[in-house]
Order: C-alpha cells, then structure tokens, then sequence
C-alpha cells in the first residue's frame, strides 16, 4: 500500500496529510476553508485516493498561507508515496465537462516541476474563496510533488463549474499517472532510468 502521512509546520501553518493511492475515495477534511474542501474531495472521489488533511491557518489574515501550504503538502506525500515510481504509468489525461464548463489536465510525474496554468475565472471569488488561490495551491502541488501539470479551462461561464471541472480532472488524471502497469513491472518509465529528483 502506497500510503503516507507528512506534516508541514511553519509559523504561518501546521499541516498533516495522510494519502493513500491505493484507496477507494474516501476523504476527511478540517482546514477551515469549506470550498478547498470540496475541491479536495474530488481529487479524492475521482482519483480512487484516501485523503485526510488537517490544516490550522492564520486564516484570520486570509486563506492564502492555508491553500498554499496544502498544496505543498500534498505534492510532499504524492512524492513520497509514490517512491521510485517503478511500474506507474507515469502520464495521465483527463476532459472533465460539467453543464458549460470543461477542462483538460495532463499530468507527467517526471521529477521535474513545471506548471502551465490556462484559467480565466469569470469571477474573482466563489462563496467568498478567492479564486487565485487556485493557481497557488497548484503551483505549491507542483513544487513539492516534483511534477510537470498542465491545467486548461475550455469553457466556462460559472467559476463553481469552473474550478470543479478542473479538480475533477486534476483527480481523472492523477488516478491515470500513478496506476501500475502490469507490463511495466519493476521498470522505471524512463530512458534515463530515474524519476526521482
């Protein structure tokens, strides 16, 4: 079972993620931003990943230090439950539409972080969350995680449908990414022999 726990602390925050990817979907969340949260539970209902996260903020400034750290976090123990990565198939792809809304995210667990990030939200904030956060909790995954993530928002005209289309991807692709390819057995899927640092 590939399942990890990893905690962040700073001054700012104190964060603790337990993954597993080899789970069914189920998901726990106490960081005291909800529509995170929500965003969280389709990474994990749609990616087959277990998902516990705790998250104590100074969420009396804003969320931004609580979102960015989360996806610092989270990129820390994909990266460390995914180890040397032999036998994954390492890319992963997924269209997700919602009513209007569609979004494309393509994923590559290359040890190298990159983050191509094509979304305009139609508005600045849903249900209070401001929605650049998004952009910064991706690029801490990406950071951290040690992976190349390409995130587009075709269409839209609800940011709700928006963002959900893109986490609901983001969790299609990830399940994608870091399932075991039985012809791939103990080979690491690269011609450098190494995805790790």
């Amino acid at each position: 079972m590939r399942e990890v726990q990893v905690s962040r602390n700073t001054l700012e925050t104190q964060i603790t993620v337990t993954i597993n990817l080899d789970g069914t979907g189920k998901s726990r969340f106490d960081t005291g931003v909800p529509f995170l949260e929500h965003m969280m539970d389709q990474i994990a209902r749609h990616g087959l990943i277990d998902l516990d996260v705790v998250a104590k903020g100074d969420l009396h400034i804003d969320a931004h230090h609580t979102v960015e750290d989360v996806g610092i976090t989270l990129g820390q123990a994909l990266a460390k439950a995914l180890g040397d990565k032999k036998g994954i198939r390492r890319y992963g792809h997924a269209y997700v539409p919602l009513d209007e809304a569609l979004s494309r995210v393509v994923i590559d667990l290359s040890g190298r972080p990159g983050l191509e990030y094509g979304v305009e939200f139609t508005r600045a904030a849903i249900g209070g969350f401001d929605v650049d956060l998004f952009g910064e909790f991706f690029r801490g995954f990406v950071n951290h995680a040690a992976v190349t993530l390409h995130i587009d928002n075709l269409k839209g005209k609800n940011a709700h449908h928006q963002a959900e289309t893109i986490f609901k991807a983001f969790g299609r692709a990830l399940r994608m990414a870091i399932e075991y390819d039985e012809r791939m057995a103990g080979v690491t899927p690269s011609t450098k022999g190494t995805l790790v640092g």
